[in-house]
């Protein structure tokens, strides 16, 4: 790829710009950055695609030896998949619900291989699925993709990508929202399939940590142009641009060392930025020289950064100034807010909770780990009454609670407030946010329309959104501004305990960090309870005062956060914070020997 422009059709502003890299032949190479840097339209350019109201506007992207910028539609038929594939983020969009695994996976190698007998057809196929780690007998292949797991899905999808023998694959955030074991057969994977068929990958995502456990070499994307690329090694031990600093600075750390801190400010959006260096505004080493002239590409030694001050970025910390929420004193509540004892449930004939003991204090968070299906979220519904098929009881302050939300107290369902994983799908798209928060506040709070509206405004200041938000919908805002509404709409009803289930999740590490910061506030500020669900360990280092660790439907162990991750009593335990990516790690190990 050769100095790429996309821009937009009409305005002619860029989407992206000066997009230059090469991918060898089994090599890996990750392209990071926050929500809107231009990630996504720079893999999907790998596959000759612009999304609707874009165009190429200059550049070359060259795969074996064709320009796929200039191809025409008959040409990009026969390279996609062929020779440049595509794994998505999301398994359930990728693959067709009204079919069978094994004709899935038959329909790909007839599109692009042809060629091959119904022999040699059946002996690729059950290469594909062993090299993938899925089982070859009938019984899977015959399989719908909903009655598959979330890493058997998106293993099926790299044994589709991976199945004519690409020269290049373009994977699109394929881990996020996977447990962080499912995350690591998914890499390791990946890894080994790219080495043993000499693919080129092009790996997106705005996970830096991830990235460090896979890629070769890293490019840093901001405002729609690489400001820094080099060997992974090098730009994850001494990065040399201010925003790679600061990215690296919002990774959690599972293991306590650093502290996660959000970025200041937003990435201006294509037709809105500024002159000079993009990031100047968000940047602490910004000068007057920054905001008057486009930064200069300088050269250090197989990498290169985009920045008037490389020499002044390794001043910026990436130690945490703030101490850990886990390392603070930690006791077992003796007046619980929350507690569960001896909760059971099921879905139809299937039981996914046995008999758990669980307590949440006042002014306390308690982090419910483990993997995808252990009943992390059918715990979390049954205690907000969500799920009404349990045994066992649910208390509240107290207080017995019936098993479904409209059996409740007016107070209960008050207290306990729910913020989702999907805040698009949790929001509705034809109210306004002020009309959303309003709605809240009404419900719960007897307060007129005139004043649940002012009342709005100030909810959506604590959770640091500006007054102009309650006048725009949910699609015109970004995920982490979503997602603060999400929880600005709990707050409304001024709750007592809030469960967030996976609520950082699809965020890139910046929002995250800056979620996870406010949360802090809001629990230092109102003494505000919480249950945070989540697959990732390292965020609950930061994040949690206690953890409780479920592996299928039991709590295998909890403790103070600090305690359960310096010294895991449970197998299972151990595994999962061996499965959990660390830039530390992941630096030291692509060092040269």
């Amino acid at each position: 790829m050769t100095d790429l422009r996309i821009e937009l059709r009409g305005s002619g502003a860029a989407i992206v710009e000066q997009i230059s890299f090469a991918l060898r032949a089994g090599e890996v190479l990750g392209l990071v950055g926050e929500s809107g840097s231009g990630k996504t339209t720079v893999g999907m350019a790998l596959l000759g695609h612009v999304r609707r109201g874009g165009r190429i506007g200059g550049g070359s992207v060259l795969v074996d030896g064709a320009d796929v910028a200039g191809a025409s539609d008959a040409q990009l038929e026969r390279l996609r998949g062929r020779v440049v594939a595509y794994v998505p983020q999301d398994p359930g969009s990728g693959l067709n619900p009204a079919l069978r695994v094994g004709s899935q996976l038959t329909e790909v190698l007839d599109a692009h291989l042809p060629q091959l007998s119904a022999a040699e057809r059946a002996a690729r196929l059950a290469e594909l699925l062993e090299e993938v780690g899925l089982p070859g007998e009938e019984r899977f292949l015959r399989s719908y993709p909903h009655q598959l797991s979330g890493g058997q899905q998106q293993r099926v999808l790299i044994a589709m990508a991976f199945a004519p023998r690409p020269s290049v694959v373009v994977c699109d955030e394929p881990t996020t929202g996977l447990d962080v074991t499912t995350q690591a057969r998914v890499l390791q994977t990946l890894r080994e399939l790219c080495r043993a068929h000499g693919v080129a990958a092009l790996y997106v995502s705005h996970d830096l940590a991830v990235v460090g456990e896979i890629a070769d070499r890293i490019a840093v994307m901001y405002a729609g142009r690489i400001v820094e690329q080099g060997p992974a090694a090098a730009l994850l031990s001494d990065p040399r641009h201010p925003y790679t600093r600061l990215l690296l600075r919002a990774v959690p750390d599972a293991a306590g060392d650093r502290t996660p801190l959000g970025i200041a400010g937003h990435a201006p959006p294509p037709g809105a930025r500024p002159s000079g260096c993009a990031f100047h505004p968000r940047c602490p080493l910004a000068s007057e020289v920054c905001a008057r002239q486009d930064p200069p590409a300088v050269d250090l030694d197989a990498r290169f950064a985009l920045c008037h001050h490389v020499a002044l970025a390794p001043g910026i910390s990436l130690a945490g100034a703030l101490p850990a929420a886990s390392e603070l004193a930690v006791v077992a509540p003796e007046a619980p807010v929350l507690e569960l004892r001896g909760l059971s449930a099921a879905h139809a004939e299937r039981t996914t909770l046995h008999d758990v003991e669980l307590a949440v204090g006042r002014d306390e968070c308690v982090a419910l780990v483990g993997e995808s299906g252990s009943g992390k979220t059918t715990l979390a519904r049954c205690v907000a009454g969500l799920h009404g098929r349990y045994d066992g009881e649910v208390r509240f302050e107290g207080e017995l609670l019936p098993g479904s939300a409209r059996g409740r107290s007016r107070d209960a369902r008050r207290g306990i407030q729910y913020v989702f994983q999907n805040p698009y799908a949790s929001l509705n798209p034809r109210r306004t946010v002020g009309a959303t928060i309003a709605r809240q506040l009404q419900l719960f709070g007897d307060v007129s329309r005139r004043d649940a509206r002012r009342a709005a405004v100030e909810t959506l200041a604590r959770v640091a959104l500006a007054p102009g938000i309650a006048e725009q919908r949910p699609d015109e805002l970004s995920g982490g501004e979503r997602q603060r509404v999400a929880i600005a709409r709990a707050l409304a009803a001024q709750p007592r305990l809030l469960v967030c289930d996976e609520v950082t999740s699809a965020l890139d590490v910046s929002v995250q960090a800056t979620i996870v910061a406010l949360l802090r506030e809001l629990r230092d500020e109102s003494g505000l309870s919480l249950l945070f669900i989540t697959h990732d360990l390292a965020l609950v280092r930061t994040v949690a005062d206690r953890v409780a660790v479920l592996s299928d439907g039991r709590i295998v162990e909890q403790g103070a956060v600090a305690d359960v991750f310096r010294a895991p009593a449970a197998g299972y335990t151990r595994e999962l914070l061996a499965n959990t990516p660390r830039l530390e790690d992941a630096a030291r190990l692509r060092e040269p020997a």
